[in-house]
């Protein structure tokens, strides 16, 4: 007799929501991005998401993004989730890994997570798509065998109370 339950989330709904959840600990006022790395087997690894790191206050550097002055804009401090996930990492190798996350990787990132050997990348958004930061990520990940997909958003509604 086979009575388990049928509605339970699959692993990538699973995955991403934990990317989105990770996502909501950042500060940034803008773009509240996430990661979560997975291993073959569907173990999580390692998480992640986009702020200032370690040490750097988020009270004392900007959070801007339109200034005149480069270094008045958070752009030029905020290490991007999927490289948090990737240093956040203290087990052995990421070869194989899969990473979630809630925004098409970046160029930077992309190369980071090609070093790291992570073979899959499932995003959800792509809002820059077209811009050289993310063709030049496309192209690598192509070049080196990094599977990119879409995530296949199944519209279900995940409540958390804590």
């Amino acid at each position: 007799m086979n009575d388990k339950r049928k509605d339970y989330i699959t692993w990538d709904e699973y995955f991403m929501a934990v990317a989105k959840l990770a996502g909501m600990r950042s500060k940034d006022p803008n773009s509240q991005v996430g990661a979560c790395i997975v291993s073959a087997d569907n173990k999580i690894l390692s998480m992640g998401y986009n702020g200032f790191p370690m040490g750097c206050s988020d009270d004392e550097f900007p959070w801007g993004r339109d200034d005149e002055d480069p270094l008045k804009t958070k752009y030029v401090y905020v290490t991007h989730s999927e490289l948090n996930a990737i240093l956040n990492y203290r087990g052995g190798s990421l070869e194989g890994a899969k990473l979630y996350v809630s925004l098409f990787p970046c160029n930077e990132c992309a190369k980071a997570i090609i070093q790291a050997g992570i073979k899959t990348v499932i995003y959800d958004s792509d809002k820059y798509d077209g811009t050289p930061a993310v063709m030049a990520s496309k192209m690598m990940f192509q070049a080196a065998g990094v599977q990119f997909k879409k995530y296949t958003p199944t519209d279900r509604k995940i409540e958390i109370t804590v």
